[in-house]
């Protein structure tokens, strides 16, 4: 296995904000060449980096501290009610796990980017868009498939970390709203850690004056990676 101080990062030039509109981002990534183990890269992910198709990266802006590393502990996660009614909602799906998509699951991303995300970074979306970010897995990955009767409705792409799941995209049929299939995605997740006896599910960045991604901190107990601590909130 390859150290952590062995790896090599680099830095992306100041590119438009995602989240803000006022701001610059910048990033650093990992050697794209570098093929991490599933322990380095679980020990990425305690240290705050995300992957996003073949890059694992981490935010490094130099003004802006927004994007906060989370995670949930799922052996104190108590849903809200609200959490509680979306399971009971959605109690009749069932649920596939697979090492790949399939095949109609681009013909679904792309119904949820056209209906959900036309102001975002991925509209319009492509199948070669699509391949990059959610074909590119690794081998933790595995995609978590969701069907009403025999209709594939949802999506969650996860990748199985050495202390838990990292929950790295979900995507639906936007036409279900009353199912709150974005919220049954992480829930089922949290269930899915908790079988497989994993402590945490890893939520990405929280960003508290971001509506797209506040929405983490609405699974408590909640942990923030601050100041290179993981710091739990109740």
């Amino acid at each position: 296995m390859t150290d952590s101080k062995e790896i090599k990062l680099y830095a992306t030039y100041p590119h438009p904000c995602s989240y803000f509109d006022d701001r610059e981002a910048k990033t650093i990534f990992i050697d794209p060449d570098m093929s991490p183990s599933p322990t380095l890269y679980s020990e990425l992910s305690r240290r705050g980096f995300r992957r996003s198709g073949s890059h694992i990266y981490r935010p490094d802006c130099s003004r802006c501290k927004e994007c906060i590393a989370s995670r949930v502990p799922v052996n104190t996660f108590a849903p809200s009610r609200s959490q509680r009614r979306t399971m009971s909602r959605n109690d009749d799906l069932r649920s596939e796990i697979s090492p790949t998509l399939s095949s109609d699951a681009y013909e679904l991303y792309e119904r949820y980017i056209n209906g959900r995300h036309r102001d975002g970074d991925m509209f319009p979306p492509s199948k070669e868009q699509f391949d990059s970010f959610l074909g590119q897995s690794n081998a933790t990955t595995v995609y978590v498939h969701f069907y009403e009767g025999t209709k594939l409705i949802a999506i969650a792409v996860t990748d199985v970390l050495d202390d838990g799941l990292s929950a790295i995209y979900t995507f639906y049929d936007p036409d279900l709203t009353r199912r709150s299939l974005g919220v049954y995605g992480i829930l089922w997740q949290i269930s899915y850690a908790k079988s497989l006896e994993l402590p945490f599910i890893y939520l990405g960045y929280w960003i508290r004056d971001c509506q797209k991604m506040s929405y983490k901190i609405d699974y408590r107990p909640i942990e923030l990676l601050i100041n290179s601590r993981w710091v739990r909130l109740n």
